[in-house]
C-alpha cells in the first residue's frame, strides 16, 4: 500500500488493488495553513467533530464517510472503532474522540485520531496489535511527545507516523516533531509525502516515518 500525508493529521491510504481511505480531512484555515484536500476516496474516516479533522464534504469521489463508534465492513476492509477522549477530563474541555484499527493488504493500522490521555489496558487490548500507527505528537490539544512515546512503546507497531504537529503550514501552539523524535533510533525521514509500505518490508523493530506535507 501507499501512505500520504496530506498533512495535519490526514493520510491518503492506497491499498494495492486501489482502494483509498483518507484519514481526518481537514478545513484550511484557522491555523491549518496545508494544501486544500482535492484526492478523490472510497472511504474517509474522522475521529471527532473538530474542523481540522472532520471536513468530509471536501474528499471528491462520493466516499462512504465512517464517524460513529462500532465496527464495519466496508469495500471489504474492516473497521473498528476504539471510543477514548479529546482531553485528560473525560472529555469535558474537548469532548470524545475515536480511535481508528482497520485491516488492509494483510496489515493492521491504527489512527488515534486527537487522542488526549494516556490509554488504560482494556484500550490498549482493544488496539493491539498494530502494524501501521498514525500518532499525534503535538501536544497542547492532543498528547505531547511523552505521552505519545509511552504510548507508542506499549503498542509496539513496526512503523509509526506522527502526526498533528508543528510545521510552518500550523499556526497553532503546538510542539514540533523533533521533540518526539528526541533519544529515538531508526529514523526514516522521507524527502516526499509518500512512502511504500507492505507486509514483507516491515522492519522487525519499531522505525518512526517522517514525511513531508503535500
Amino acid at each position: 500500500m501507499k501512505i500520504k500525508w496530506l498533512g495535519h493529521s490526514s493520510f491518503l491510504i492506497t491499498t494495492q488493488d486501489g482502494k483509498k481511505i483518507i484519514t481526518d480531512p481537514y478545513t484550511p484555515g484557522d491555523g491549518i495553513n496545508y494544501k486544500p484536500i482535492v484526492e478523490s476516496a472510497d472511504i474517509v474516516t474522522s475521529s471527532h467533530s473538530h474542523g481540522d479533522h472532520n471536513n468530509t464534504q471536501a474528499v471528491k469521489g462520493s466516499p462512504t464517510v465512517i464517524a460513529q463508534s462500532g465496527s464495519r465492513t466496508v469495500k471489504g476492509i474492516e473497521f473498528k472503532t476504539v471510543p477514548v477522549f479529546h482531553d485528560e477530563t473525560g472529555g469535558k474541555q474537548r469532548g470524545k474522540n475515536l480511535i481508528f484499527c482497520f485491516k488492509a493488504d494483510g496489515l493492521s493500522l491504527c489512527h488515534l485520531g486527537d487522542l488526549g490521555h494516556r490509554l488504560d489496558q482494556q484500550q490498549l487490548a482493544d488496539i493491539r496489535p498494530v502494524d501501521v500507527l498514525f500518532i499525534p505528537v503535538g501536544g497542547f490539544y492532543t498528547i505531547d511527545a511523552k505521552a505519545a512515546s509511552e504510548i507508542a512503546g506499549l503498542i509496539q507497531a513496526k512503523l509509526i507516523f506522527p502526526m498533528h504537529y508543528k510545521t510552518p503550514m500550523t499556526d497553532y501552539p503546538i510542539k514540533g516533531v523533533d521533540e518526539f523524535l528526541r533519544d529515538k533510533k531508526n529514523i526514516r525521514r522521507v524527502g516526499s509525502s509518500e512512502v511504500e509500505v507492505n507486509k514483507d518490508s516491515l522492519p522487525k523493530g519499531e522505525e518512526i516515518v517522517v514525511l513531508q506535507p503535500a
